[in-house]
């Protein structure tokens, strides 16, 4: 059975993570959905960054937030690839968006743009972190969100329900069958990260989930929906 598939900051197993030719080959690959991750530098954009700082994914240094966009845009974040920003990708891409907040700042700002360029059916507004998720939920009452989860993967039915998400995306490792028929008793779609090799993928089927959070084109051919 065809899974969603999610591809993870982009393809970022072939491509540099959370960058514009991340997100095109992605959509080229024919993921059904791009995720991404959201920062807020300086001065106030919406920047597209994994990490708070940007030592990792780039040749500069220092946090997201204490650097200004013009600052953040001089940086190389792989292959020449400049750090986009959260409208650059709306522009770059077509397909549906998963956008990954850190906390209340990144929520508002992210709010603002949903609702001044009319994303609510494009955009499903993910975090780890509840205050982020309720501040969204004040925003835009009823923007699709989702909780993401590591460890805390068993309560997520829970956190998830209480927050009003309509999904839930969890990773593989602390997934078992008891916390995924409690998802599905509670109406939520239930997808997984990070889905990178047959045996993952065959224990994802061996579960019942619904999606999978992929770096590679590989899986994303092998999961996928038609079409």
């Amino acid at each position: 059975m065809p899974l969603l598939t999610v591809g993870h900051r982009g393809l970022m197993g072939v491509e540099p993570e959370n960058t514009l030719r991340s997100f095109r080959r992605a959509e080229g690959e024919g993921v059904d959905v791009i995720e991404l991750d959201l920062h807020v530098s300086k001065d106030g954009a919406l920047v597209v960054m994994h990490d708070a700082e940007v030592d990792r994914t780039t040749d500069g240094t220092g946090a997201v937030g204490d650097l200004t966009l013009a600052e953040l845009r001089r940086l190389d974040a792989g292959l020449g690839e400049r750090i986009p920003v959260f409208e650059d990708v709306l522009t770059a891409v077509r397909a549906p968006l998963q956008a990954e907040i850190k906390d209340r700042a990144a929520a508002r700002l992210l709010a603002e743009v949903i609702r001044e360029q009319g994303l609510h059916d494009r955009v499903t507004v993910i975090s780890f972190h509840d205050e982020a998720l309720r501040e969204t939920r004040e925003q835009l009452p009823e923007q699709p969100i989702g909780l993401v989860a590591g460890r805390s993967s068993p309560t997520a039915p829970e956190r998830a329900r209480e927050l009003g998400a309509r999904l839930v995306s969890l990773e593989l490792q602390w997934l078992d069958a008891d916390t995924v028929a409690r998802c599905h008793a509670a109406d939520l779609e239930v997808i997984t990260w990070t889905v990178n090799t047959p045996e993952e993928l065959a224990r994802v089927r061996e579960l019942g989930l619904d999606g999978v959070v992929t770096d590679h084109p590989e899986i994303r051919r092998s999961a996928g929906r038609a079409g």
